[in-house]
Order: C-alpha cells, then sequence, then structure tokens
C-alpha cells in the first residue's frame, strides 16, 4: 500500500515508518522538523519506497495514498507549551485538512490521540468510556483539547462522510529517539543520569504513571489500522509505577549515587494515569511484552550513544 505518516520524522512516527518499510509498502513521511529529526529517518532516504515531504500540516496538501497515519503535533509539555497557539491549529486544521484529503482519496484514516484527553482523572484506571476531567483554559488545554477535537473532528466525518477512521488513544511511550529536551518523565531522568546531574521529582513523586516501550505501542497501531475496530482505543502498558520508584529505576541503573531532589508539581498535572487496555485485548489480542527494565536498558544505550556525539 501507499502510506501516509505525518509527522514521521519524530519519536513514534520514524518506529512506525520503520515498520511499515520493512512490511514492503510504500511510504511518504511528511513533517515540519518541529520536533522531528531527518536523522530518526536517514537510514530510508534513497530508497525507492520512500519519500520524505516537509509540509506544516496546518496547510493543506494534495496526495494520493491508501492510509494515512496522522501522528504529527508536539505531545510533551515543553514542546507544546512552547507555542501552544500553533499546538491547536495543529491539532484542529491539521486534523480537519487530513480528514479531508482522507474523504477525497477514500484513505483509511488513523488519528494518534492521547490519554491526555481523560485529563486529571477521577476513575482509575481509565477506560474508553470515561469522558475526563479536562481544565479548558488551563497550561495544557491546547494539546488535551486540541486532542479532543481532533477526536471530534475523526468521528463527524466519519457519521457525515462515511471516511474510514480509527482512533487511538496513546498512554506514556519511551524508547530510543526520544528527544533529550522533550521534558518527558523518563528521558529527563535518563539525560540527568548521565550527566551525573541531580534527579528532578515534581511533587512528591507519588503521582503514577504507565510505561510503554515504543516497539509494543507501534506493533498496536498497525493492529488496529488493519483491524474493523473503529476505536477509541488505548494503547498502553497497564503497569503502574510511582515516579519515586521510576527515579530510583534509572538511579540504579546509570549512577546509584545521584542525587533525587524535589520541585513543585506543575499546574494540572495528573496524578494518575492507568490505561485499561480490555478493548485491545479483546479486540486486536494486543497486549505489551516489552519489561520496564528491558525497555530502559534500551533507551538508556540509545541515550548514551547520542549524547556522546
Amino acid at each position: 500500500m501507499r502510506i501516509l505518516v505525518t509527522g514521521g520524522a519524530g519519536f513514534i512516527g520514524s518506529h512506525l515508518i520503520d515498520r511499515l518499510m520493512e512490511q514492503g509498502h510504500e511510504v511518504l513521511c511528511l513533517d515540519n522538523f518541529y520536533t522531528g529529526d531527518k536523522r530518526n529517518i536517514l537510514k530510508w532516504i534513497g530508497h525507492p519506497y520512500f519519500e520524505l515531504v516537509r509540509h506544516d500540516i496546518t496547510e493543506p496538501i494534495r496526495l494520493e495514498v491508501d492510509q494515512i497515519y496522522h501522528l504529527a503535533c508536539p505531545a510533551s509539555p515543553v514542546h507544546y507549551q512552547f507555542n501552544p497557539v500553533k499546538t491547536i491549529k495543529t491539532n484542529v486544521l491539521g486534523t480537519l485538512y487530513m480528514l479531508g484529503l482522507a474523504k477525497r482519496v477514500k484513505a483509511r484514516f488513523f488519528l494518534a490521540s492521547t490519554s491526555e484527553v481523560y485529563g486529571d482523572p477521577d476513575v482509575h484506571p481509565q477506560h474508553e468510556e470515561y469522558r475526563g476531567n479536562v481544565n479548558c483554559t488551563g497550561l495544557r488545554a491546547c494539546y488535551d483539547e486540541g486532542k479532543r477535537v481532533a477526536e471530534t473532528l475523526a468521528f463527524e466525518y466519519h457519521r457525515e462522510h462515511g471516511v474510514d477512521i480509527r482512533v487511538v488513544r496513546i498512554f506514556n511511550t519511551y524508547g530510543p529517539r526520544m528527544l533529550e529536551n522533550d521534558g518527558r518523565v523518563v528521558s529527563n531522568f535518563i539525560v540527568q543520569a548521565l550527566r551525573g546531574e541531580p534527579l528532578t521529582i515534581y511533587g512528591d513523586g507519588s503521582q503514577t504513571r504507565s510505561f510503554c516501550y515504543v516497539s509494543d505501542l507501534v506493533e498496536g497501531f498497525i493492529r488496529l489500522m488493519n483491524s474493523d475496530f473503529i476505536g477509541p482505543m488505548n494503547l498502553g502498558n497497564p503497569g503502574e509505577y510511582t515516579i519515586l520508584e521510576l527515579a530510583e529505576i534509572i538511579q540504579g541503573m546509570i549512577n546509584p549515587t545521584a542525587e533525587l531532589i524535589f520541585n513543585p508539581l506543575p499546574e494540572d498535572d495528573p496524578k494518575k494515569r492507568q490505561p485499561d487496555i480490555t478493548r485491545a485485548k479483546t479486540y486486536l489480542g494486543w497486549e505489551p511484552t516489552v519489561p520496564l527494565f528491558e525497555g530502559l536498558e534500551l533507551t538508556i544505550k540509545d541515550f548514551r550513544d547520542r549524547l556522546k556525539s
């Protein structure tokens, strides 16, 4: 098939492109390189089945494709809060244009949504019927509400125009190619530990997250895209860790003498985050297979190699 991946030079997008190329598809990567990196897709440049287009999806584009994986959007608070108006435009206008493209060329459309649509949840673990607890005027709203609108657009295009959609809600994902300055907890701790700096914990470290290795997530993407289930569907690892536990694990793996320091918790930071993956198990036969220690070892090696160069 001819497959478009928006945000294809990013952390998750580039791993998805690796899998699609290995399966023999023709892949078109669209990226404006705001958080993407050409090094992530370097090995495919020049391949006859791969094409790279520098494009900002807040502008329309005309292409002919069979499937669209729509991943383009900064996904860490540091980046999406740097230019919040641009973030919400990417989520709303970008999704609108990609759905319009899917409608025009009759492509199947895959929306990478997020567990952030649940906000600071008062239901635990979070299942897909839960409608969330989001602050629509808060500092994270450009991303949270942007993704909620993107989901609305996808379902309205499906109902009104018959666009074939798939919607996934991604929970915390980690792995090689994460940006070292993205402000996410795994990359923060690894970079700080490798540089011999104190590990910065926000709040008292009792807030929880689940951590899914990127190869598991990509497997879920491909299974959902090629299934008959529309979604929304949670994809994440139901293993729940406190931020303090994660800090201590990474501290032990890299620099046992590293200091742990505690800073105030940012506004609207969720206290608990854990996916209910019953739907993914039921409809896709999917669940994560990479244990946290194994995934962290691979991620630490990647960061170590990049920080040296």
